[in-house]
């Protein structure tokens, strides 16, 4: 039986969950693991969880979004319930070549939230409608 790469990526992101929270690092070999799994955007995507760059943003209405401010200051609003970024790397190296997983910025929602390490944000209803139509204006 065939174990699909998204299940063995699921599997690692709960160790990576359950490591981090008994040792609040994580481990060589899972930091190999990852690398191995999700390839080179690995070490930038854990960049962007020291910089502390991911923010979970959720409304009243249970409506929830991750928000990565990327490496070139610009905000990416990620879904991670459909593993989607807007971002130009996901388009064409997830999207368009199948060269990966997922991009740097989804990845990097998905660890945080493995390690707990998100920002919180609560938004209206309204403010959350823009945000994933896309028309939400980031704060100066």
């Amino acid at each position: 039986m065939a174990v699909s790469l998204t299940a063995v990526a699921e599997q690692l992101l709960k160790d990576v969950r359950r490591t981090y929270s008994e040792k609040s690092q994580i481990p060589d070999d899972l930091l190999i693991a990852l690398r191995f799994v999700f390839g080179s955007c690995t070490l930038q995507a854990l960049d962007l969880v020291d910089r502390r760059s991911v923010t979970c943003v959720s409304s009243p209405s249970g409506r929830v979004a991750f928000q990565v401010l990327g490496g070139s200051g610009r905000l990416y609003t990620c879904y991670t319930s459909c593993h989607y970024c807007p971002c130009p790397a996901f388009s064409f190296s997830v999207l368009r070549r199948n060269e990966s997983l997922v991009c740097k910025h989804i990845l990097a929602a998905y660890l945080c939230q493995a390690m707990d390490l998100c920002q919180q944000e609560q938004v209206s209803d309204q403010q959350m409608t823009l945000i994933l139509s896309g028309r939400a204006q980031p704060d100066p």
